[in-house]
């Protein structure tokens, strides 16, 4: 599932800026453990998901195993505790705190900070990204 942001840059000036805040979807729109890919400036792809609990994850949506955008589509899950995606494709499962891949800690998905703004979820490059 791919969110598109189909409001007229006019409509919504502050939630674009050069901040590096990308406005994504409503956060109605999400469904707890079902994942989107955003598109970020630079042509970065992040796979953004809601928890049960409410709150929202946003990691890289290459895997970095098969090379293909298909993170958004992973499962959700848990390892002790700790909220986790597995790729869709060859079942390797990454954090979703830390995006380090829990079964081989040598492949990583990048973290993307996250917020809610006015109902619309936003996504933002970690520092240094």
């Amino acid at each position: 599932m791919t969110a598109l942001d189909v409001r007229e840059a006019s409509e919504a000036p502050e939630l674009n800026g050069s901040d590096g805040w990308t406005t994504a979807c409503a956060y109605d729109f999400l469904l707890p453990n079902r994942g989107v890919a955003v598109l970020l400036p630079g042509n970065d792809q992040a796979a953004l998901f809601r928890l049960d609990d409410g709150s929202l994850r946003a990691v890289g949506n290459i895997d970095p195993f098969a090379h293909a955008a298909v993170m958004s589509r992973g499962i959700v899950g848990d390892r002790k505790g700790e909220p986790t995606v597995a790729s869709p494709l060859l079942k390797q499962v990454f954090s979703l705190e830390s995006g380090i891949c829990l079964d081989d800690a040598g492949h990583s998905l990048p973290v993307y900070q996250t917020r809610v703004v006015e109902g619309l979820v936003q996504v933002r490059a970690a520092a240094g990204e």
